[in-house]
């Protein structure tokens, strides 16, 4: 990390007083990689994304990135061949009706239980937390969240702690600026270890 700092303050505090992190990692996708059940297969190539809606963050990433070689996924050792910047420039003022969808799975919970769409409280809880985003954000709040459709229950183990999730696609209000933030920061919890990306 170019800024040990800004790390150590992201790690241990959060963004601005806040809890939340504002970063998101979307995992590794494998061009051409052959699907096997319950496996997760690689190939020669693939992509990973990482992002942030707030510029000092963003920018230690690209700095990040462009000084590096491998990265460590886990087990895996992932050589960089390249690095491209996508987004940035700031969108269109304005709220309006979207549909988001994830290419990773989303996590929520409540009172420490782990819930899938369709579970009670669900909704509310990722309501919760893409308000809670706008605030840090200084954005208007979404609202009228609704789950169109979701994926199977998907688990992982992360640092050896479970994360339980799905993947979703939701429609909902919101500003466009925060549209665009949500794009580089993901919808749900644990954005940072890969969850929650957005197509």
């Amino acid at each position: 990390m170019q800024d040990a700092s800004l790390a150590r303050e992201l790690h241990d505090k959060g963004w601005r007083g806040k809890s939340l992190k504002p970063v998101g990692v979307a995992g590794p996708l494998f061009v051409g990689a052959p699907p096997r059940k319950g496996v997760f297969t690689t190939s020669r190539d693939g992509s990973v994304w990482f992002g942030s809606p707030v510029p000092e963050i963003a920018s230690v990433l690209v700095r990040s990135l462009a000084s590096c070689s491998e990265l460590d996924w886990g087990a895996t050792r992932l050589s960089v061949r390249g690095i491209a910047l996508e987004g940035g420039v700031p969108g269109p003022v304005g709220e309006g009706l979207v549909e988001l969808e994830s290419l990773t799975p989303v996590v929520i919970k409540h009172e420490n239980r782990n819930l899938l769409p369709g579970d009670e409280h669900f909704v509310e809880r990722l309501a919760h937390n893409l308000t809670h985003k706008a605030d840090l954000l200084g954005l208007p709040a979404p609202r009228g969240l609704r789950v169109l459709e979701a994926g199977p229950r998907r688990r992982f183990t992360v640092r050896g702690a479970p994360r339980i999730g799905a993947k979703v696609r939701v429609e909902l209000v919101a500003d466009a600026r925060f549209v665009e933030a949500l794009r580089s920061w993901g919808m749900g919890l644990d954005t940072i270890q890969g969850f929650g990306w957005i197509k």
